[in-house]
């Protein structure tokens, strides 16, 4: 029952979101279902729950987002405006999630863990489509060349006089 009831609900968002985006949208649209399938999951939210608490999280997502449009170069300010915004949607989840607040922070933990795994999936695409290409770390020093017409160094070769080996 579960299932299917998920299985709705991914029907339901996802063609919400079709006609909310264009066809440039198509990531994004895969990525917010799979991420309200997810937080649905996580959050154990009834069919009623969920009618509620979507509309109220995705005004939350909104203005994060018009928070690091506003402050591009200031990291300080985006994070005060972002406890700003979070302690001032509390309320608006307790109402929704029946003044429970372990599941009103879970809304905020589900949602960093969501995030975070988005970015590192990203990074390992990343990563195998660079795949044969080594990454270029500035840090590290640069690779001598070999060159054929140097003598090899021979005192790597030798033996220390006390080793039995």
């Amino acid at each position: 029952m579960k299932k299917i009831f998920t299985l709705l609900l991914f029907l339901c968002f996802h063609s919400y979101f079709c006609l909310a985006q264009s066809s440039d949208g198509d990531d994004n649209n895969r990525v917010e279902v799979v991420k309200m399938g997810y937080m649905t999951r996580e959050l154990n939210l009834t069919p009623q729950e969920a009618q509620r608490f979507w509309p109220v999280y995705n005004n939350y997502v909104n203005e994060i987002r018009q928070a690091r449009n506003r402050y591009p170069d200031d990291e300080v300010a985006f994070e005060k405006k972002v406890v700003e915004i979070k302690e001032r949607y509390k309320g608006n989840f307790r109402k929704v999630l029946g003044n429970n607040s372990q599941r009103v922070n879970k809304v905020y933990t589900t949602d960093k863990q969501f995030n975070n795994a988005l970015r590192n999936e990203l990074r390992n695409r990343q990563q195998k489509q660079s795949q044969g290409k080594p990454a270029q770390n500035q840090l590290q020093r640069p690779k001598k060349e070999n060159n054929s017409n140097s003598k090899p160094n021979k005192t790597n070769n030798k033996r220390k006089p006390n080793s039995r080996f």
